[in-house]
């Protein structure tokens, strides 16, 4: 790999030799502007240089030693929330994803951020990722939850820093202990074999959708098996241009589930989904591994593209609610999953399915990006909430955490209390005839159906 050097002009090279965005894919683009009005940010603030079209610009200019790795280049991709919606948009199929992931990690590896910006990303990636750390926050948030703080806090919100409300905002009630089997049969004749992706932040403050995802499978007849040893997939620190420890995760998970040889491999996690699908092109260097990780990311299904394969076996109770679906980028721009989730859903007696408008812009969630932009995401989090309860759902629902932390927090400062839960906690709960009003009651969706 090459030395990390820093350009401060124009005229030396502002990205270092190890996979720099690809002048190939760069030259993809022909600058027609279709990608302009699914850009979240373009959206916000109508800047051209904060769109998919100014920012490939830019990573050309810089390819080309035309402008510096300064704080302007790294603030307008560091705007960006990877939502990947204009790659859905675009008619030349222009592969933005690959861009954006090379710009990042040229960025965090050519550009000084400072000190309190490096220390805060550093604090976040030493704790998000791993489970183990996760949990030793567990005890501190419930204290503080049931001590009465969190609702002193919240009702001080207007005099605490925004940055600091965002974060607040943020923080999911601490579940219930919610274990899950490393191995559940399948309900009568086994029809696939399948490993369980539990996550990292899925695993801790979402324990009860990973347990609904293994049930569901059960149920479907899928034997289910959960590599204890498995944590991080790597997306988190891949999204936001830390390769090395995007690939080191990616290794890891990879080796995990090796020990244990399954015909599939399921997620439960937009993010993660679109980031273990992507191990083959992200390992292709890597000659111990590049032909396992394509193998790996072959077996790769979300739960709503397995539950669409199978066809139903377990009987759906009637569920007589109106949910406002809402797409998580990384499934339907990322992975270009759209009908599944809704197919899933369709299955349910008595479910109706509502489109929210603006169903291609982003929540805000994005990743850490909601804790590092907390401005923008908020403004997107707001403008999402809006849409979801203009259709005047009972529920909402979607196909990763992040998202549903992101809606949970806008639907709180909107003074709302719909609940959000996970696309496979309704499948889950209709298989268990799970009244429909112990769903509307969930207080944001934040206690489980149990």
């Amino acid at each position: 790999m090459a030395q990390s050097t820093n350009a401060s002009s124009a005229g030396r090279r502002a990205f270092d030799a190890h996979h720099p965005p690809s002048s190939e894919l760069l030259d993809k683009c022909v600058h027609c502007g279709f990608c302009l009005p699914t850009c979240p940010t373009y959206a916000l603030w109508n800047e051209e240089m904060d769109s998919p079209r100014g920012r490939i610009y830019l990573m050309k200019l810089a390819l080309e030693a035309q402008v510096p790795l300064d704080r302007t280049l790294a603030d307008h991709m560091d705007n960006c929330l990877g939502c990947m919606a204009c790659m859905t948009a675009c008619p030349s199929g222009v592969q933005y994803d690959k861009l954006i992931e090379a710009t990042r990690a040229q960025i965090e590896r050519n550009y000084d951020r400072g000190f309190a910006e490096k220390l805060l990303r550093r604090l976040m990636f030493m704790v998000l990722p791993r489970p183990d750390r996760l949990r030793l926050l567990l005890g501190p948030m419930r204290l503080y939850q049931r001590s009465g703080l969190q609702s002193i806090v919240r009702s001080s919100a207007k005099l605490l820093p925004r940055s600091v409300t965002a974060f607040e905002g943020l923080i999911p009630t601490v579940p219930e202990s919610a274990p899950i089997p490393e191995h559940l049969t399948a309900t009568g004749e086994t029809r696939r074999r399948v490993g369980l992706l539990v996550g990292c932040v899925q695993q801790v403050f979402f324990p009860d959708v990973n347990l609904a995802t293994a049930r569901v499978l059960a149920a479907e007849g899928c034997e289910v098996i959960v590599p204890p040893s498995q944590g991080c997939c790597g997306a988190l620190m891949l999204h936001a241009g830390e390769e090395e420890q995007a690939l080191s995760f990616a290794r890891r998970t990879i080796d995990d589930f090796e020990a244990f040889p399954v015909e599939t491999v399921v997620i439960n996690a937009a993010g993660c989904g679109s980031c273990v699908k992507e191990y083959g092109y992200l390992l292709r260097d890597d000659p111990k591994y590049a032909k396992r990780a394509e193998a790996f990311s072959a077996k790769c299904r979300d739960i709503s593209e397995i539950l669409v394969e199978l066809e139903p076996r377990a009987t759906r109770h009637p569920l007589p609610v109106k949910v406002a679906y809402h797409d998580a980028c990384h499934l339907q721009h990322a992975q270009a999953i759209r009908s599944q989730p809704r197919v899933a859903l369709g299955q349910i007696p008595g479910l109706r399915v509502l489109e929210p408008a603006e169903a291609a812009i982003c929540c805000g969630s994005a990743g850490i990006y909601n804790l590092v932009k907390a401005g923008a995401a908020r403004e997107l989090g707001d403008r999402k909430v809006s849409n979801l309860l203009a259709t005047e759902p009972d529920v909402i629902a979607a196909g990763n955490p992040g998202c549903v932390l992101q809606l949970r927090s806008s639907l709180r400062q909107a003074g709302k209390s719909i609940p959000v839960v996970h696309t496979v906690e309704l499948i889950d709960a209709s298989i268990r005839g799970v009244s429909a009003d112990s769903l509307r009651n969930l207080r944001h969706g934040e206690r489980s159906l149990r």
